[in-house]
């Protein structure tokens, strides 16, 4: 009889451990700023040892950036947005309006979370060479991303002719940047349904062959 694997203990408290520290700290970073937090409240906050936070991750650094990548991906799973089910399931779908709409969707709970970072992001590497050093001057991972995006959009039956795979990466690339979020949803208030609707439906017009199958505007009074 083959044996159960019992699971391991030790590395699930670990990983609720690493999650727990992660979680704190970003609420203390977008609360106070990298530079004011230090990793004895962002302790305090996840209730374990200052020097549990040094164990696992050496350095505020090395924590801030988990805190980035963890909010890109929305977990700890070290499996890059190309590889994410709702990536894949998006470049998948027959047509391009429907791709727009699952990518525009999955795009939206990435910028939720990584959106209100990016301030700190380039305060923190402003002040701080390392951290600068994280994130190498190359092409851009979302620009990387948003062009795999338009690859399986340029095979679909709707898409718009003559459009090029550069030009329709670019669109996705600029309508969906955490940039233009900030402006409607933290500037000019807009819900994240409305901002979203709205984005669709940009892109829609710009990518689509018969662009009347997303223009649908959103109603600034449903924020």
């Amino acid at each position: 009889m083959d044996k159960v694997k019992r699971p391991d203990k030790r590395a699930e408290r670990s990983r609720r451990t690493r999650e727990k520290v992660v979680q704190a700290a970003r609420e203390l970073f977008v609360a106070q700023g990298y530079g004011a937090t230090s990793l004895q409240e962002v302790a305090d906050r996840a209730g374990v040892a200052v020097q549990t936070v040094y164990f696992v991750f050496r350095n505020k650094r090395t924590l801030f950036k988990d805190v980035v990548d963890t909010s890109i991906a929305g977990d700890t799973e070290p499996v890059a947005t190309m590889d994410r089910e709702w990536f894949r399931a998006a470049c998948a779908e027959p047509t391009a309006a429907g791709q727009l709409r699952a990518h525009v969707h999955g795009t939206r709970e990435i910028l939720g979370r990584v959106a209100p970072i990016m301030p700190l992001i380039a305060a923190a590497a402003a002040t701080d060479p390392e951290i600068a050093a994280q994130w190498p001057d190359g092409p851009d991972p979302r620009y990387t991303v948003q062009y795999a995006a338009a690859e399986a959009l340029a095979g679909k039956p709707d898409t718009r002719p003559g459009l090029s795979i550069e030009m329709a990466a670019d669109l996705l690339f600029g309508l969906l940047s955490p940039q233009l979020y900030l402006i409607f949803v933290r500037d000019r208030d807009w819900s994240p349904d409305t901002w979203e609707e709205w984005a669709r439906t940009a892109l829609t017009s710009q990518l689509c062959a018969d662009p009347g199958l997303g223009r649908v505007m959103p109603d600034r009074a449903r924020r």
